[in-house]
């Protein structure tokens, strides 16, 4: 099943770069030359990316209709600015990544390699098995129980058929046992929308690192049409916390994505998972870390203690998007087990993500240099 984009484009020049970049990652072409035939289109089929000339009129109608759209919502929206325009603005539309004009092949193939990344992600996360799992959810806050039977599951869910004249809603506490295996999940779920009279689907919420891949790993050998995953990305790091960290890379993912960051420093690794808080353009991204446990906590001071202790030591890093976070995906709420109060990195990149970035990493540069001279002092 290959990939599919929706583009919107008159730029003859710039169409030929597209198709060629999007031919040799193997992702399907749907071209229009206007906004009407492009919200035709959003409507009836289903894309795996949305790619906008911003400079096309009804460009941003197109990116917000995206997001709209029940079929497409979960897209990857691709911008193609002029330079001197503000992002602000583009990602206010639902942009997720920007391709800066002009639009050369080996920019374009840059860009597009981590966009077909997180594609891909994106599909599989929602990919759903027919399998028929009977159980009973009970409601956390009423104590109410309720049978019902998985009519399909993916990553993100799972539909099932309901009691006739039940119509739950809210969260829900569900416990089964995947197939043909001895793993026992216990997730947490609410009803997120409505099929027949007797069906109902729940999305799975604050899902644990391990349950995520136990339920992954079971999906992938039960697919019939299961695919690679492109391989991790290598990035540089630039900036350390607790909290979470910074890193260089030509193709950085969207504020909003779920990352994992596999860490290596000398005998010491470290993997951590993440959200993408702060993102620049053909520069770099702020990861702020979501795991909270212990284990997690000691390895992270055990890294960053080598790291301190042997300054001409560079980590190596590899990065992999494990899908967009639900909802706007903007939120600088905390996930992680430290606060702006006592992790600066984390402050940055919740008070100053909206600074142009070279003004970001004038601040970053800063605060680095007075982490530093502490640790010099100690």
């Amino acid at each position: 099943m290959s990939l599919k984009s929706l583009v919107l484009c008159s730029d003859e020049k710039i169409v030929r770069v597209l198709r060629r970049t999007l031919g040799d990652l193997e992702i399907g072409v749907e071209l229009c030359s206007d906004a009407e035939g492009a919200l035709r289109k959003l409507t009836r089929q289903r894309f795996e990316a949305i790619i906008v000339d911003c400079a096309d009129p009804g460009s941003a109608e197109v990116l917000r209709s995206a997001r709209a759209a029940l079929c497409n919502k979960r897209a990857v929206a691709v911008a193609i600015v002029e330079p001197a325009t503000g992002l602000r603005s583009v990602f206010d539309t639902g942009a997720h990544f920007v391709l800066y004009k002009p639009v050369s092949s080996e920019r374009a193939k840059s860009s597009f390699r981590a966009a077909r990344a997180l594609m891909k992600r994106e599909r599989r996360r929602n990919f759903r098995i027919p399998v028929q799992i009977p159980m009973v959810i009970k409601n956390p806050q009423s104590d109410a129980t309720l049978k019902v039977t998985t009519t399909d599951l993916s990553e993100g869910g799972m539909a099932v058929r309901v009691p006739r004249g039940k119509r739950p809603t809210g969260r829900w506490e569900v416990s089964f046992t995947l197939p043909g295996t001895e793993i026992a999940l216990a997730l947490a779920a609410e009803f997120a929308w409505e099929g027949t009279a007797a069906q109902a689907g729940l999305r799975f919420v604050d899902m644990s690192p391990q349950a995520a891949q136990q339920l992954r790993s079971w999906l992938q050998q039960n697919s019939p049409e299961a695919e690679q995953d492109d391989p991790p990305v290598r990035c540089h790091l630039t900036d350390l916390s607790m909290g979470g960290c910074y890193l260089e890379i030509s193709s950085p993912f969207p504020v909003a994505t779920r990352v994992t960051l596999s860490m290596s420093a000398g005998s010491v690794e470290l993997r951590a998972e993440g959200v993408v808080r702060v993102m620049h353009p053909d520069k770099g991204m702020g990861v702020e870390f979501t795991q909270t446990t212990p284990h997690h906590r000691d390895a992270l001071e055990k890294f960053l203690s080598v790291l301190t202790e042997n300054r001409n030591l560079l980590p190596e890093l590899l990065v992999e998007p494990e899908g967009l976070e639900s909802g706007s995906g903007a939120s600088s709420e905390s996930t992680g087990g430290s606060s702006e109060f006592d992790d600066p990195l984390l402050g940055l990149f919740r008070s100053q993500a909206a600074l142009p970035a070279d003004t970001f990493f004038e601040e970053l540069r800063k605060q680095r240099s007075v982490a530093v001279s502490a640790t010099a002092s100690v």
